[in-house]
């Protein structure tokens, strides 16, 4: 006993769908119905069966141009889990290669029950010979459209026209020129137009347009103008996302299947109208041509129907159906690839194998992990050191300190709830032990140079700069830049030093201590250069008048005899003397005989006293200068002065 077929999983005809979808309440059971085994539908493309379908007519044949080489057969069965095979290939949708031109290419469709019952239908495909093209290279009218599109190797057509047209221009062209043709049974020249009247509005007429071969085959296109009102219920398009339809769409085929993966819940199904006129309902949604619907899906592992019924506005019906099969949960929790930078797997990556090892540098503080899946339906998470991510992108994951391990777990999770653990374990080398290197690898100073060229092991260093330098820029660089300069150098190395007086040296000290804490010095000794010495006065010292033995006042005739004004001769033992007025930050020095006896003026006077009496007799008395820096003059011209305390104008002994 055959059993009734259930609506999901398989194609059902529209007028089964229309009947389930649409009918009246109080249907009876239908488990008693038993079904012949036959098809509900079979189609060529291109091409058009001749008689019609009709599942109980086992025969049939379909008219091909000679430059046709191939035809794509489908068929469906009328109950869902019969089998059908197109020439022995178990298939619903075949390609068949057409045989040379002029000959026919039969086809086998066989429709089984279980393997028992069966039913076989025969296509003729006759592909035109040279000699007998009885095709079409085209045909238009006007005004309207042909429905569907022109193709040479389908037959029936539709055209709708408004209500007020009452007739058409019909032109067919050949694709044999030495071919004939009839229009509603009268001759027609190729590709010259013939005006055919339509009969009343609301009704349509019928237009055969017959090809006959130079063989004398015959090959007769029906052309149906309805007028007034449409009965196009054809589709334009029917776009699918995601998914690919099977077949690819054409107006004239209204079963379609598409895969999907098990993590597809929903499509969007998109159908546009060739007449914006009909209606269109998808899923029992009324849906506006072109109007997206997104159409939920069953469980992974079932499949949906999606009926789209079109009404022309004749109210004549066509459903396209749409099955959508969502594959089963899979069971892969495997990775593609496991990849980590820097380092890499040991051993080398392997799906089956799940723990690994990387080494990496005492240096390295973090690690990037970079994880695939294989069946990218499956679902990923990475954990270390408390931290989830669920991303299949890299992944940077903080080490440990150095010298520790860190483990990192990927945790595939499979569409069926199965899972996987892949473990990396990452050993971060420890740390080296601190660094004795203490040394400077460069010393410079500016202005100024090494008074030799530097050597690490080189503690001791001078530098000469001019008596206005006032500040040298030294620049100290650490071998190991993990060692600390302290000192007169801060830890950066770099230093403004501040001089000392001209004349002067300063001591730089730059001590550089290891990681390890042992301490190294070096020194830098910078002379600055003493100013030069001033010049010499440009005059002796003058005794003044006041200590002369003929004091001012004192007529000339008074004085004591062998004396006067001019003599430089004195009685006064500590005489005072006037030099020339020294420069800004000089101080004058008194010299008594070539030794110097007194520095700077005395207090409250502008003149030099020497210190201690001098002896009676001739004196060479001389003056110098120093400036600010210490720096001294030669003496000036001499003065001659004459000690006598004896008695003016008596001969000295």
């Amino acid at each position: 006993m055959r059993h009734t077929p259930l609506l999901a999983g398989r194609f059902l005809t529209a007028s089964l769908l229309l009947a389930i979808g649409f009918g009246a309440a109080g249907c009876g059971d239908s488990a008693t119905v038993n079904p012949e085994v036959e098809l509900s539908r079979l189609t060529v493309s291109p091409g058009t069966l001749q008689p019609d379908f009709n599942g109980g007519t086992t025969q049939y044949s379909v008219d091909l141009t000679n430059s046709t080489t191939s035809v794509t057969v489908s068929a469906q069965p009328a109950v869902s889990g019969d089998s059908v095979s197109i020439n022995d290939q178990p298939t619903t949708s075949r390609v068949i290669a057409l045989g040379a031109v002029g000959t026919t290419t039969p086809v086998s469709i066989v429709v089984s029950e279980s393997g028992s019952n069966s039913r076989t239908y025969t296509v003729l495909l006759k592909r035109a010979g040279l000699a007998g093209n009885n095709s079409l290279e085209s045909l238009a009218v006007s005004p309207g459209t042909l429905a569907p599109d022109f193709d040479p190797n389908t037959l029936p057509y539709t055209v709708t026209v408004a209500s007020n047209v009452g007739s058409v221009d019909v032109t067919p062209t050949a694709q044999d020129s030495n071919a004939t043709m009839t229009v509603n049974g009268q001759a027609a020249p190729s590709g010259q137009a013939r005006t055919i009247p339509l009969n009343g509005p609301g009704q349509s007429t019928t237009i055969t347009i017959t090809v006959t071969g130079q063989n004398g085959s015959p090959k007769t296109y029906i052309l149906t103008v309805s007028r007034g009102v449409s009965n196009n219920n054809n589709l334009q398009s029917l776009g699918i996302s995601p998914g690919t339809l099977a077949p690819a769409f054409s107006a004239g085929t209204t079963d379609y299947r598409v895969n999907v993966v098990s993590s597809v819940t929903s499509v969007t199904v998109t159908p546009r109208l060739q007449d914006t006129a009909a209606t269109m309902t998808v899923n029992g949604q009324a849906t506006t041509s072109a109007q997206a619907r997104t159409i939920t899906l069953r469980a992974a592992g079932l499949s949906t129907l999606v009926p789209i019924v079109v009404t022309a506005q004749n109210g004549t019906q066509k459903i396209y159906v749409v099955e959508i099969f969502r594959a089963a949960l899979g069971g892969n929790n495997n990775l593609q690839s496991l990849a980590v930078s820097p380092g890499s797997l040991a051993p080398a990556f392997n799906a089956n194998t799940t723990s690994y090892t990387v080494n990496v540098a005492s240096t390295v503080a973090s690690i990037r992990v970079t994880p695939t899946l294989q069946d990218t339906a499956a679902t990923l998470t990475v954990t270390s050191n408390g931290q989830v991510t669920t991303s299949g992108q890299a992944r940077t994951v903080t080490l440990r300190d150095a010298g520790l391990s860190t483990t990192i777990n990927t945790l595939v999770t499979a569409p069926n709830g199965s899972q996987k653990t892949y473990t990396i374990t990452v050993d971060r080398a420890a740390p080296p032990p601190p660094s004795g290197n203490n040394n400077l690898s460069g010393l410079t100073v500016s202005p100024g140079s090494l008074d030799s060229a530097f050597n690490a092991n080189d503690l001791s260093y001078t530098v000469n700069v001019a008596t206005d330098v006032t500040e040298v820029a030294v620049s100290a660089t650490k071998a190991d830049p993990n060692a600390v300069i302290s000192g007169d150098v801060p830890n950066s190395g770099q230093a403004n030093i501040t001089l000392t007086g001209a004349g002067t040296t300063r001591r730089v000290s730059i001590i550089v201590t290891a990681p390890s804490g042992t301490p190294k010095t070096y020194t830098l000794d910078i002379i600055r250069a003493a100013p030069a010495a001033p010049p010499a006065p440009a005059s002796a010292p003058d005794l003044i008048t006041e200590d002369d033995s003929c004091s001012p006042g004192i007529p000339p005739d008074e004085c004591a005899p062998g004396t006067s004004k001019e003599d430089n001769v004195t009685n006064d033992p500590t005489p005072r003397f006037t030099v020339a007025q020294p420069g800004a930050g000089q101080t004058p020095n008194l010299y008594v005989d070539g030794v110097k006896v007194k520095e700077g003026f005395d207090q409250g006077a502008n003149t030099l006293t020497p210190p201690t009496a001098l002896s009676d007799g001739p004196h060479t008395i001389t003056s110098t200068v120093t400036n600010a820096a210490g720096s001294e003059s030669p003496e000036s011209p001499a003065l001659t002065v004459t000690i006598n305390t004896v008695a003016p104008g008596t001969p000295t002994p």
